[in-house]
């Protein structure tokens, strides 16, 4: 489950998650960690993330081979369930915030039952925004369930107010107009006066090419400078419009009827939205170097 926040412009995503006990079968577990990983991908990086979830694994004490992701302090020792948090963690690159925190094991064991007492609830947040973070532990005394123990963590958000740029875009030669076969012969002609008549250009490049950049600008004029949107959809065709249309849906379905088959269709519709995108680019770079 998330719950997308707006702090004065500023988006914090908040994600809470109940991964299968270790009793359960690994396709189980795996098809919660791929539900995960389409959360955190649909997700804008520029957003803030903080996952807090009982991942029903021990990362354990130590961080050696995973100090990208991970402090020191955990919790006795790693599991068979502990990789897949920390695998994660590295897929996602975020980091395992109760780890970075040293305190008494009292205040980092979040799970108590019997004679064991273990750490399988954790939080979560993008590594580059760690240092937002001021303090992580277990709150003795408080509880929510039988044998798990509140986790709380401290996150301060600096909001930054963004000033407009005034920087003028740089204003780019309409090259393309030499498309047109007339302004083309225009060019030509103007060129030619430009450098003299001469047939062989000069030795020096700078010069000639400087030349020509001022002709163009001459006969094909200059853009405004002011910038527009460009999404880079110029290779986009009838093909991957309705590959994309067709994903929209499956992926309302999935959400309407969490099926496997509903899963699996979906899957297969955005490895088919893939490999349309990459064939209709593909196609249309091969014309742009032909021309």
């Amino acid at each position: 489950m998330s719950l997308k926040l707006g702090i004065e412009g500023l988006m914090l995503n908040v994600v809470s998650g109940y991964a299968p006990q270790v009793g359960c079968e690994l396709e189980e577990k795996e098809r919660f960690w791929s539900e995960l990983d389409e959360v955190m991908e649909s997700i804008p990086t520029g957003e803030r993330v903080v996952i807090g979830a009982d991942f029903n694994g021990h990362v354990g004490e130590g961080n050696i081979g995973d100090e990208e992701v991970m402090g020191k302090f955990g919790v006795k020792e790693r599991n068979l369930e502990g990789p897949m948090v920390v695998d994660f963690a590295k897929r996602m690159d975020i980091g395992v915030v109760n780890t970075y925190f040293q305190k008494r094991e009292e205040h980092r064991v979040t799970y108590k039952s019997g004679g064991r007492r273990t750490q399988v609830d954790y939080i979560l947040c993008r590594r580059g925004n760690l240092k937002e973070i001021s303090d992580c532990k277990v709150v003795v005394g408080e509880s929510f369930a039988r044998q798990h123990r509140m986790v709380v963590c401290r996150m301060t958000l600096i909001v930054c107010k963004k000033k407009r740029s005034k920087i003028e875009i740089e204003k780019k030669t309409k090259w393309w107009k030499l498309k047109k076969e007339e302004c083309c012969e225009e060019f030509r002609q103007k060129l030619r006066q430009a450098l003299g008549g001469q047939v062989v250009l000069p030795d020096d490049w700078e010069t000639t090419a400087e030349v020509i950049r001022e002709t163009g600008r001459k006969v094909l004029g200059v853009s405004s400078g002011r910038r527009k949107e460009d999404k880079e959809s110029w290779w986009w065709n009838e093909e991957v419009q309705d590959s994309v249309q067709r994903k929209r849906l499956a992926k309302k379905k999935r959400y309407m009827d969490r099926t496997e088959e509903n899963r699996q269709e979906y899957k297969e519709l955005q490895r088919r939205v893939k490999r349309e995108v990459s064939k209709a680019k593909q196609k249309a770079y091969d014309k742009l170097y032909t021309r």
